[in-house]
């Protein structure tokens, strides 16, 4: 029986379990793969958007030699951050259903809520309260169109030596889209950028964009804007324009699908979460980010829906600060950040 069960071991997942270790409740992190699995996925020279002050947790300074962190100089540092309050995980041990026990009013007042969470591997076990921090890298957008799931198709950048001399075709045009072209053309390969908006998204780093659009200009990226994907076939993708109607076929040796995550809607409605039918977001308090279900807590960018841009670590991470100050009956901390234009 644990005071607190935290679902997901990313950072907005570690920073509940310092708030709630600092707060002398029993914890346990409940995280379906790696510590900060998601931070391990990403591309191997990815480097951080925010400076590494910006994505500290915990009050532990995160020193690196530069401004921002890399992926590797992240993954050391939550590591080690975890030691150092000595968490309480349980790795590679996926959730597929929570449920809560509402007291009777015969049992009002003598026991409390209490949840059980079913693994899928077999293991059940029990809180009074569950925060879910469960992030959003794990369900990629998905184009649904035939081809999808061919072996040469991928919703996920690596780094790009697997695909020097091939033809590649990018589909998206944001940061992970234009920073995989870039790091794809310096690695020899011929790429292709096709995205359904007439150019490359707002939200690109400012710093990318002049590097992605003198690439284009001197016909080193190609791009076919206004274009989407109808249909990946073995060695090509078929497009149609979406103007003229005119549809190509484009040479295509893989082909990387980056165009966003989600959140995983289906956990959230298996817990008894009601979501917004259009936004996917979460109903939960904008002060203490608990939800409709009483002792359910939302954390992090899984609050989001289908605006995953608006919360990263960054405004994320003070989101346990609020929630552990309801639990333990505190004053509740206002977090700068309650992502309200959601």
């Amino acid at each position: 029986m644990y005071d607190v069960i935290i679902i997901g071991g990313g950072p907005c997942g570690l920073a509940a379990g310092i708030e709630a270790s600092k707060a002398g409740l029993s914890h346990l992190i409940l995280e379906k793969g790696s510590l900060t699995e998601s931070i391990r996925r990403y591309p191997k020279m990815m480097r951080f958007f925010s400076t590494a002050e910006n994505i500290e947790i915990g009050g532990i300074p995160f020193p690196i030699a530069g401004v921002k962190a890399n992926r590797t100089e992240a993954l050391q540092y939550y590591r080690k951050v975890a030691g150092y309050f000595n968490l309480n995980f349980k790795l590679f041990t996926e959730v597929k259903h929570i449920t809560r026990y509402q007291p009777s009013e015969e049992e009002a007042g003598k026991c409390e809520d209490l949840f059980t969470v079913f693994t899928t591997n077999g293991q059940t076990y029990q809180a009074h309260k569950v925060i879910l921090a469960t992030g959003y890298f794990d369900k990629p957008r998905t184009l649904g169109i035939p081809g999808e799931d061919l072996p040469h198709v991928t919703h996920y950048y690596d780094e790009p030596f697997q695909y020097s001399y091939t033809n590649v075709v990018i589909v998206g045009a944001s940061n992970s889209a234009v920073e995989a072209a870039l790091e794809l053309y310096r690695a020899d390969a011929h790429v292709t950028i096709v995205h359904r908006a007439d150019d490359f998204r707002k939200t690109v780093k400012y710093w990318l964009i002049p590097d992605v659009k003198n690439r284009v200009r001197e016909g080193k990226i190609h791009t076919w804007f206004g274009t989407c994907v109808t249909r990946i076939e073995p060695g090509k993708i078929c497009t149609t324009n979406l103007q003229t109607g005119e549809e190509t076929e484009l040479p295509a040796d893989f082909v990387l699908i980056l165009t966003g995550y989600i959140p995983d809607a289906e956990l959230l409605r298996e817990c008894g979460v009601e979501l917004n039918p259009e936004t996917q977001v979460p109903v939960y308090d904008k002060e203490t980010f608990e939800t409709n279900v009483p002792g359910l807590y939302v954390c992090g960018t899984v609050m989001a829906g289908i605006y995953t841009e608006k919360v990263f670590i960054e405004n994320g991470r003070d989101h346990a600060k609020a929630i552990i100050d309801h639990i333990t009956g505190k004053p509740v901390r206002k977090v700068a950040e309650l992502i309200e234009r959601i």
